[in-house]
C-alpha cells in the first residue's frame, strides 16, 4: 500500500472526513479533493457520502465531477462507492424521482419497506452473507458484522455483481463489484477491524 494515493471525491456530502481518517489510520496517502487532475492521477478513487440522492447528483454535476468519475472508471482505476456513493452509481432512486444517477451499474434503489420490528432508517450492525468471491472481502469471514445507516437500498440487476448481502425486513444487496467498480452500502470506515480490512483490500488492488 505504500506509495498509493487514494483520491476521496469532495462534493460537500456528509461523512467524507471519516473515510479520510480511516485511510490515514492504515497509512494510506488519502487526498480529499474535487480537482480533476488529482482524481484522474490517483491510484484509487472513493466516492463516499451521506445525504439525499438528488442533492448529491446536483452537487456532483455542479462541480463537473460526473465527467471525471466516468473518465476514472473508463481508464480502469479501481473506484469505490460508499453508502450514498453506492446508490449514486445506479440509474435512479425512489428517493429523488426524475433525477438521473451516474448510471455506471444497473439496478434499482428503493425504499426499505416498513415492518413490525423494523425502524427506518436502518441504523446499526448487521451481518453479511458473502457471495461470488468478492475481492473486497478477502480474509473476511462470512457472517462478519458491519455498520449501516440508510433508508434506501439496492436491488442489483446483475446477481453476479453482488458480493455481500444482508437481511433487514428484505434482502439488501450490501456490496457489489463489476470490473473496476466496487461499492458498499454499509460504512467500512465505521465498521471496526472488518471495515478497515475491506478498505485495506481495496487499496491493495
Amino acid at each position: 500500500m505504500a506509495g498509493s494515493t487514494v483520491a476521496i471525491i469532495d462534493y460537500d456530502a456528509g461523512n467524507i472526513k471519516s473515510v479520510e481518517k480511516a485511510l490515514q489510520h492504515l497509512g494510506v496517502n488519502a487526498v480529499l479533493t474535487r480537482e480533476r487532475d488529482v482524481i484522474l492521477n490517483a491510484d484509487k478513487v472513493i466516492l463516499p457520502g451521506v445525504g439525499a440522492f438528488g442533492d448529491a447528483m446536483e452537487r456532483l454535476r455542479g462541480y463537473d465531477l460526473e465527467t471525471v468519475i466516468n473518465e476514472v472508471v473508463d481508464k480502469g482505476t479501481p473506484f469505490l462507492g460508499i453508502c450514498l456513493g453506492l446508490q449514486l452509481l445506479y440509474e435512479s432512486s425512489e428517493e429523488s424521482p426524475g433525477v438521473k444517477g451516474l448510471s455506471l451499474l444497473k439496478g434499482d434503489i428503493v425504499k426499505i419497506p416498513q415492518g413490525e420490528y423494523v425502524k427506518i432508517p436502518h441504523m446499526g450492525w448487521n451481518s453479511l452473507k458473502l457471495t461470488n468471491d468478492g475481492r473486497l472481502f478477502r480474509g473476511i469471514d462470512d457472517g462478519a458484522y458491519v455498520y449501516f445507516v440508510h433508508s434506501y437500498y439496492l436491488r442489483a440487476a446483475d446477481e453476479e455483481s453482488v458480493k455481500a448481502s444482508t437481511e433487514y425486513n428484505v434482502c439488501i444487496h450490501a456490496s457489489v463489484e463489476k470490473d473496476n467498480v466496487f461499492a458498499c452500502q454499509f460504512h467500512p470506515e465505521k465498521s471496526s477491524a472488518v471495515g478497515l480490512k475491506i478498505l485495506e483490500n481495496f487499496v491493495a488492488l
